[in-house]
């Protein structure tokens, strides 16, 4: 199956920081195939044999601490589940909303209902976010760099990793078709 693989917070601020040169070759060590990385912030496409995305997110997981001595959270998305994410955003058709300030947020684990239906965030003028099982869609006017819905903020609310945006996946689904 078709993998895209999202290293968190790997190469920011020159924090945790990995070529994708070796980070390629930690995944060829793992014999995942056709492996090809995007950007320098830890994208990686790849081919797995493996059904379970958590077996094989904590086996990547383990070999990146082993390899370059720190600790990321990888998220694995299907090449499918990609195109799912894009094709049923729920904020892409509302009224008024640039495509360009779209964002999404991929989160390790879907979080509980009992703490989403209590989610006390104030949205600027015009933010919206909705959540649909492990992603939170975005609609930042003002931009990303402006806006408290940001990774870290969804990861203190809902008690789970997170990482990414709209403009990358997008990206990186347009690669694994090629790739």
């Amino acid at each position: 199956m078709r993998c895209i693989a999202l290293l968190r917070g790997i190469n920011v601020s020159d924090r945790k920081t990995a070529t994708m040169t070796d980070v390629k070759r930690v995944f060829e060590s793992l014999s995942f195939e056709n492996v090809t990385t995007y950007a320098q912030s830890g994208n990686v496409i790849f081919e797995c044999r493996r059904a379970e995305k958590a077996k094989v997110a904590a086996c990547v997981e383990e070999k990146l601490h082993e390899t370059f001595g720190f600790s990321t959270n990888v998220l694995i998305r299907t090449q499918r589940e990609l195109e799912t994410i894009i094709e049923n955003n729920p904020l892409i058709d509302s009224a008024g909303v640039r495509p360009d300030k779209l964002y999404v947020t991929f989160l390790s684990d879907t979080p509980d209902e009992t703490v989403t239906s209590a989610l006390d965030i104030k949205l600027d003028q015009g933010e919206k976010f909705v959540i649909v099982d492990t992603e939170v869609y975005l609609y930042c006017p003002n931009g990303y760099a402006r806006t408290k819905l940001n990774n870290a903020m969804f990861e203190t609310k809902l008690k789970t990793a997170a990482t990414r945006n709209w403009k990358t996946i997008n990206k990186l689904l347009v690669i694994s078709k090629l790739s």
